[in-house]
């Protein structure tokens, strides 16, 4: 049975706004790590906008950097699937869009043979959260205080309390610290 990981960049203070962590060449390869043990990542139409096109271009992009252009090449050939509503269409050749039921395609998908398969963002992994999907957590805490933005898992009501093993961690040069936890 596939995995289900969640994986989130997050302050200190527990904001998870793109625009105020700067993720590192250290985060990016452990990412990437993350990255190779999966063929499929999925999103809500939000985090997908922000994901494409900014990877697609920078990976076509000679001047990005090493560790960008590598990320940026390991998410264009990853399979992605985008639970959206609105969502006309999309341009990526590996991007699905699914409006059936949250809950029966993810567990559709976890029983199918295949490699981990990585969630990102806050409002579809949240609703995974509710759901009891999500079998693994990753979080790539920032040394930033951000004081505003969007938080993790806002406004979510678990059914209750989920408790979490923490099974790895590691720290980066920048002083970013990843998290790996289970499901307890």
């Amino acid at each position: 049975m596939r995995n289900v990981i969640f994986v989130i960049n997050i302050t200190i203070d527990g904001c998870v706004d793109h625009t105020k962590i700067i993720p590192d060449e250290d985060v990016h390869e452990y990412v990437m790590e993350l990255t190779r043990d999966a063929d499929l990542q999925v999103f809500g139409r939000k985090t997908y906008q922000i994901m494409v096109p900014y990877w697609p271009e920078v990976a076509k992009d000679p001047s990005a950097t090493k560790a960008d252009r590598e990320f940026a090449e390991a998410f264009v050939s990853l399979h992605k699937l985008v639970f959206s509503r609105s969502l006309d269409s999309v341009e990526d050749r590996n991007t699905r869009i699914v409006r059936t039921n949250l809950h029966d395609e993810i567990v559709k998908l976890k029983q199918q043979p295949g490699k981990n398969i990585l969630v990102g963002g806050v409002d579809i992994p949240s609703q995974l959260i509710e759901l009891g999907l999500v079998d693994e957590y990753r979080f790539i805490v920032s040394p930033v205080i951000a004081g505003e933005g969007r938080r993790l898992l806002q406004g979510v009501s678990l059914p209750e309390r989920l408790r979490l093993r923490l099974v790895d961690s590691k720290i980066f040069k920048s002083g970013s610290v990843a998290l790996r936890y289970l499901k307890h």
